[in-house]
């Protein structure tokens, strides 16, 4: 089962992962100014996961296939790593997917 873990970043901003049950990273937030933030974060991940069309697929500059997660008002909730290939990209979403909606919430902040 999957997990999201929540971290503060050098800057102080809050941020979480969510970890698939082997330990992979298969989602990055962007950074939050407050825990609550990044705790309404998680749960708009948990709900806009499970529509395929909230996932934004996309190819960096360099070619890497990767994907951006999106909430219903268009704003950045989450992004992956870069992928080695589209296939890869899309066992990626399909991770969050199963992962995300039941995954538990691990404060590493206290």
């Amino acid at each position: 089962m999957g997990k999201f873990e929540v971290t503060t970043r050098k800057n102080g901003e809050y941020q979480f992962n969510l970890k698939a049950g082997n330990g992979q990273i298969i989602l990055t937030s962007e950074g939050y100014t407050t825990k609550a933030a990044c705790l309404n974060g998680i749960e708009s991940v948990k709900k806009n996961s499970q529509d395929d069309a909230r996932f934004d697929r996309k190819e960096s500059t360099n070619g890497k296939p990767f994907f951006n997660l999106t909430a219903t008002n268009g704003q950045n909730i989450g992004h992956s790593e870069m992928y080695e290939s589209v296939a890869a990209r899309e066992n990626g979403i399909e991770s969050v997917k199963k992962n995300a909606p039941d995954a538990e919430v691990v404060d590493e902040t206290e």
